[in-house]
Formats: structure tokens, sequence, C-alpha cells
């Protein structure tokens, strides 16, 4: 199969690709205790009422409201106390005409009693309150369902759990809850010249840079990584490396080996493993073009450039999306700061150009920096603070335009800590 199959506008690969697999989530159900980051797959609906019972917001006196009408500072109020109620308790005691209760925050509400007095405003002795406030009726109860009613809806599918949204699936008593089960992504660096990172190289090797970072970057869009390591230019292992990760994970991304060259066998062997087999091969991007997408027996297989900034830049353009759909998390997109740009661009019409720039203030003013050094240079790499997408109809960017920057994982955090 030399050559690219027929090279593909970023749209119709996608539309290509979706024509076959559907990024579709899948949910598990897990304790509440072990829910936390997870995404809901499903709305929660309350069986209870929050709170369950009408109880008081402050600490001091159950009272009949009307008991405590004309009451001030110069002309106190003085009510039977009966007893005392705490969080917890069942009241048993009912409060009568000229009668209160002293009760704590969160205690249920006796009968008789429509209001709380502030212990502030108030001053016991012995059994006798004296009352030097008016209060209203209802004044500091929390009524029964005030917060959350029988049968509201309290979150919705698709909803991160956070901790405030923990603790309020732990008010209405959820202990178990459904959530979507984060995708496995198995990862695969291929080439004959790569060697694991701390492994002593040996001539012609370098060490690989695809895995670790793809890996990293599959993990902040909420999937798990699987590393399944570096396999060599040959048809036999690279067949059974991939079918390992069909066999274990929901998508395989594998970098390398789907340039022209003789020795780029991966779309090949992807074809042959399984129906429909290979889709898209060529992408009218640059830096990007030896891309290839597969849908192998229902999941899908993303074939991303050897070059390390190409590999990372087509990553965010193309699987990114499909893997946030996975995990249910479009909360997770890459951040985008707007900036002018340094220097003139000059492109090529027809593709869509990815351009990795270097970020620096200027005054208030963010200037974006091409590095034009390639797609393969690991300067361009660690410089990068991000990439500007051009699309396919400009051919020139002029010096002092103002760009999108599209911003590489935690990088937003160096630059407002430069400010």
């Amino acid at each position: 199969m030399p050559g690219f199959l027929r090279v593909r506008t970023l749209e119709d690969a996608r539309r290509t690709l979706e024509r076959y697999w559907r990024s579709r989530p899948n949910a598990v159900e897990v304790p509440l205790d072990e829910a936390g980051g997870r995404v809901l797959a499903e709305d929660v609906t309350s069986k209870v009422d929050v709170p369950p019972f009408d109880r008081s917001a402050v600490d001091g006196y159950a009272v009949r409201a009307a008991d405590t009408f004309g009451a001030d500072e110069k002309v106190p109020i003085e009510l039977s106390c009966l007893g005392s109620i705490r969080a917890g308790d069942y009241p048993r005691l009912k409060v009568g005409e000229g009668q209160c209760i002293e009760i704590a925050t969160g205690a249920p509400m006796p009968m008789g009693a429509n209001a709380v007095l502030m212990v502030e405003h108030a001053v016991s002795q012995g059994n006798v309150v004296k009352i030097y406030r008016a209060v209203a009726p209802g004044e500091n109860v929390s009524r029964q369902g005030s917060e959350v009613k029988r049968g509201m809806k309290v979150m919705l599918a698709g909803e991160r759990l956070t901790p405030p949204a923990i603790g309020t699936l732990a008010a209405v008593g959820v202990k178990r809850v459904k959530v979507l089960k984060p995708p496995r992504v198995a990862v695969i660096s291929s080439g004959a010249e790569l060697a694991k990172p701390g492994s002593r190289l040996k001539a012609g090797q370098i060490y690989d840079v695809n895995g670790p970072a793809i890996c990293e970057a599959v993990r902040e869009h909420g999937c798990e990584p699987r590393y399944l390591g570096i396999v060599s230019d040959e048809a036999s292992k690279v067949g059974v490396t991939i079918k390992r990760g069909l066999a274990t994970c929901d998508v395989v991304i594998i970098s390398g080996g789907s340039s022209a060259g003789r020795g780029d066998i991966v779309p090949m062997v992807v074809d042959g493993l399984g129906r429909p087999g290979l889709l898209v091969h060529g992408l009218a991007m640059r830096p990007g073009k030896p891309t290839f997408l597969a849908v192998v027996n229902g999941k899908p297989v993303f074939g991303l450039p050897g070059y390390p900034v190409s590999a990372l830049m087509v990553f965010d353009q193309l699987v990114a999306p499909y893997l946030r759909q996975l995990a249910g998390a479009p909360h997770l997109r890459r951040e985008a700061v707007r900036a002018r740009l340094s220097m003139k661009i000059l492109l090529a019409r027809g593709r869509r150009e990815l351009v990795p720039v270097k970020l620096t203030r200027k005054s208030s003013e963010l200037l974006a920096e091409p590095l034009l050094e390639g797609s393969g240079a690991i300067t361009a790499l660690s410089m990068a603070d991000g990439y500007v997408e051009v699309p396919l109809e400009r051919e020139i960017v002029e010096e002092g335009e103002m760009v999108e920057v599209m911003l590489f994982g935690g990088r937003r955090t160096c630059l407002e800590s430069s400010r």
C-alpha cells in the first residue's frame, strides 16, 4: 500500500470516522466516597426533603412569635422555659402560650413554636427567659424542604463530582452513584530507532518522547492511558501490540510508522486487523500529513505522526475531542489566549497549518513568537506554550496580527506567574 490513500481535510476525516464509530461513554456504579472527580452518568433526583424537618437556624429559644410582640430592650417580655432541645433530639415538649424552649442550631422545632429568638437577644434567669426583641413567624427557622424538595433533580448527567457536589449528594442520602467509566487508551510508539527513556542508547537511537507525552495528554482529557511500549518496524510485532491494545482498551493511539516511506508499515498492518479497517491516510494539515484513522471491529485506531510536536498538535486537533466525549468531560477543553504575532508567517495554501509558538509578555500584552525549527525539533517541544491554528485559505499571517493560541497543559499558570 504505497503512499497515502487520499489526503483529506480534518473535517472530512472526522465525518468519515464517525460513519463507522461513535464515541459513546460507558457507565459504572460506584460508592459515593469513590466518586470524587468522576462525571455523572445520569441525573440524580432527591428521595428526601432537605432539611427533612423544620429546624432551628440559630442557637436560641423556640417561641410562639406572637408572645414576643412588643418586646424591646427597655420593656422585655418574660417567658417560661420548658427545657432544651439539641441537634439530634426528638422534641416531645409542646410550646404553649407564654412558654419557650432553649434550642440549638439544627435541632428540630418543637410543636407549637413557629420562630426562634437568637440567644443574643435573651437573658436566662433560672426557668424564666427575658426576651429583648420581637421575632416574626418563621424567623430563624429552616423549613422542611426549603433547600431540596423530594423529587427535585439535584445534579444532572455530565456534571463533575467536585467536593461540593459530593456533599450535595450526601445531603440527600445518596449511597452509590452512576458515573462515566474513564476510557482506557492504549498508547504505542513505533520505530526501530526508539529507546525507553533511561535506557542505554545504542548507535542511531533516540529516546521515545511520544509515549510519555501522549500518555500525559490522554490523562489530561479524563482518560486512563495504558502505555504498551515501543514496537519496531516489523509487521508481526506491530500487529500483535495493536491487537493487545484493541483487546484491553477502548481506543488505540500509535505514533510513528505512518508516513509514505518504505519502513512505514503501520497503516497497512492496521488495515488487515479487522473491518472496516483503514479509513483515512493523510491529512491536509501541517504538521500532521502522515496521520491515519482506522476502525477495527468497533474500536478506533488513531495513527499520529512520529515527530513529537506534530504528534501532540494532531492529538489536540483530532483525538482529544473524542476522548473528552468518551470521558464525558467537555470541561477539559484546551484553554486558549489571545496574543499578538511577533513576526510574519508564510504558509502554503490548501492545508491547515499548526504553528507552535512561545508566549512572552511585553507590558500588558502577550506576544506569540512562532517556533519555526520544524515539527521534529525537541527545542520546539520544550519551548512551545501552545500553537496557532491557521485555516486552509490563509497564505500569510502578518506580523502584529492578533491570533488565538491553544495552550498546552499547565502553561496558563506559568503565564500568570510571570506577570
